[in-house]
């Protein structure tokens, strides 16, 4: 993002600094949360596909760190931030739902709101583009906000699910979000 004020961001990040998307390295990621407790959570390719169509997922629908001023998707390979980023899991009983766990980078992250509704609007949005009817997103709970995040994200899914089929105002663009 040119231009854009990048201030934790460092200059001299190299392609050393990340991980390769098709890489699936345990240590930079998160440990799975409560969120996920109980379910089958994906590890290696099934993880690493699933977030090479979020990178591009969240390209299109530009979900960006504003912190780092790179992709969110991004957050997952970066070793400066090993346990930061998100992990997935099929949810119990409900194959055709996906469940993401979003831990940032600290406890006081003040776009923890923004970037996880943003998730969840990007993958939602545009859930032609997996195998899953619904992405169910939640932030860590190391985050001093998480309960009220938490709330949010679960009010904007039921609206979600209240709603059969979004109106499709114009047929070129797509369906209109359902939030």
């Amino acid at each position: 993002m040119p231009g854009f004020p990048r201030p934790f961001a460092s200059e001299d990040a190299s392609d050393e600094t990340f991980d390769d998307y098709d890489e699936f390295v345990p240590r930079h990621l998160p440990e799975p949360g409560p969120f996920l407790e109980g379910t089958d959570v994906l590890t290696g390719d099934d993880h690493v596909d699933f977030h090479r169509l979020t990178r591009e997922i969240f390209e299109e629908r530009g979900v960006y760190d504003a912190t780092f001023g790179y992709n969110l998707a991004r957050l997952n390979l970066d070793s400066r931030h090993p346990g930061a980023g998100f992990r997935y899991a099929v949810a119990p009983g409900e194959r055709n739902v996906l469940l993401a766990e979003f831990t940032p980078t600290t406890k006081f992250c003040p776009q923890s709101d923004s970037l996880t509704v943003g998730a969840l609007r990007a993958w939602n949005g545009l859930s032609d583009r997996h195998d899953y009817d619904r992405v169910s997103v939640a932030v860590a709970p190391m985050h001093q906000q998480s309960t009220e995040i938490n709330g949010k994200l679960r009010d904007l899914e039921r609206r979600l699910r209240d709603q059969s089929d979004p109106p499709d105002s114009n047929a070129d663009e797509g369906p209109s979000p359902p939030f």
